[in-house]
C-alpha cells in the first residue's frame, strides 16, 4: 500500500461540502492561473492545467470562474501576482509533513506557516529534509457505496492503475502521475461514477502515533489546510480509524 492518509481522504471527501466555498474556489482559481501561466491557456497542450480545471469541475466550480482564472493566468484580465512554493516541516512526534502555497506574499505566508509549526509541536525544516519520504502519484477517489472491491480493482488495473485500496467511503485508485487522465477516462467510460482525480504527494512509508500526538497532528494539518495561501498538505503518519473517529468527533 501506499499510504496515503486518512486525514487527507476525509479532508479531501468532505471538502466540496465542509470548507468555506468561496475559499474553497480561491484555491482552484489559484492552481488554474498558475497552471495557465506557466503552460498556456490552451487546455489541450496543458496538461498541468487540464487537470487544474477538472479538479475545479469535480468541486462544481462555475465555468465562469474557471474561464475567468484562465484569463488571468494568461494575462487577458488584472490579476494579483501570484508565487508557488513548497515548503517541509515536522509535526509533532516527527510527522513529516509537505506544504503547497500560492500566494501574492510569499513573506506573510511564510510566518503563518512557521508560527502554525511552532503551535502545532513542530518546526520548518530546511529543502530536502523530509521530500524524500514522498513521491508523486495520481489518485482517483471512487464511492465505494454498491461497488464490489475485486471487480473494481480489476477495471482499474486493465485501465492502468498501479494499486487500488478502500479508505473508508471510497475506494482509491493510484497511477502513475502521467497515466492519471487516461486511467480515469477508461474507469469512467466503464461506467464507474468518480468523485475526483489529482496528483498529490504519497507517503512511500507511514509512522502512527499515540493518540495524544496524533490529535496535535491533526489539528496542525488542519490548521494548515485552513490558511488561504496554502493549496496542498501532505503528510506520512498513518491515522487509525479509531483515533479518526475520535478526532471528528470532537471537531464537529
Amino acid at each position: 500500500m501506499s499510504g496515503h492518509s486518512k486525514w487527507h481522504s476525509i479532508k479531501h471527501q468532505k471538502g466540496v461540502a465542509d470548507a468555506k466555498r468561496g475559499q474553497l474556489f480561491t484555491k482552484l482559481s489559484r492552481e488554474i492561473i498558475i497552471a495557465a501561466r506557466a503552460g498556456g491557456a490552451n487546455p489541450e497542450g496543458n496538461a498541468r492545467l487540464r487537470l487544474a480545471i477538472q479538479k475545479a469541475k469535480d468541486a462544481r466550480m462555475p465555468g465562469e470562474n474557471i474561464q475567468r482564472a484562465i484569463q488571468k493566468g494568461e494575462g487577458a484580465l488584472e490579476g494579483s501576482q501570484l508565487t508557488e512554493a513548497t515548503f517541509e516541516g515536522y509535526g509533532a512526534g516527527g510527522a513529516a509533513i509537505m506544504v503547497d502555497i500560492v500566494s501574492d506574499n510569499r513573506n506573510r505566508a511564510v510566518q503563518e506557516l512557521r508560527s502554525a509549526f511552532t503551535r502545532g509541536g513542530g518546526n520548518l525544516g530546511e529543502n530536502g529534509s523530509v521530500a524524500w519520504m514522498f513521491e508523486t502519484r495520481g489518485i482517483i477517489s471512487i464511492p465505494a457505496s454498491g461497488r464490489e472491491i475485486d471487480e473494481l480493482t480489476l477495471q482499474a488495473i486493465d485501465a492502468g492503475a498501479e494499486d487500488v485500496a478502500p479508505q473508508g467511503d471510497y475506494i482509491e485508485v493510484y497511477t502513475a502521475p502521467g497515466e492519471l487522465e487516461k486511467v480515469r477516462k477508461e474507469i469512467e467510460g466503464q461506467g464507474v461514477e468518480i468523485d475526483s482525480a489529482e496528483v498529490r504527494r504519497v507517503a512511500k512509508t507511514t509512522c502512527t502515533l499515540d493518540e495524544h500526538t496524533a490529535f496535535q497532528v491533526l489539528r496542525l494539518l488542519d490548521k494548515l489546510e485552513e490558511m488561504d495561501d496554502v493549496q496542498n498538505v501532505d503528510s506520512n503518519v498513518d491515522f487509525s480509524d479509531e483515533v479518526m473517529g475520535k478526532y471528528e468527533a470532537q471537531t464537529k
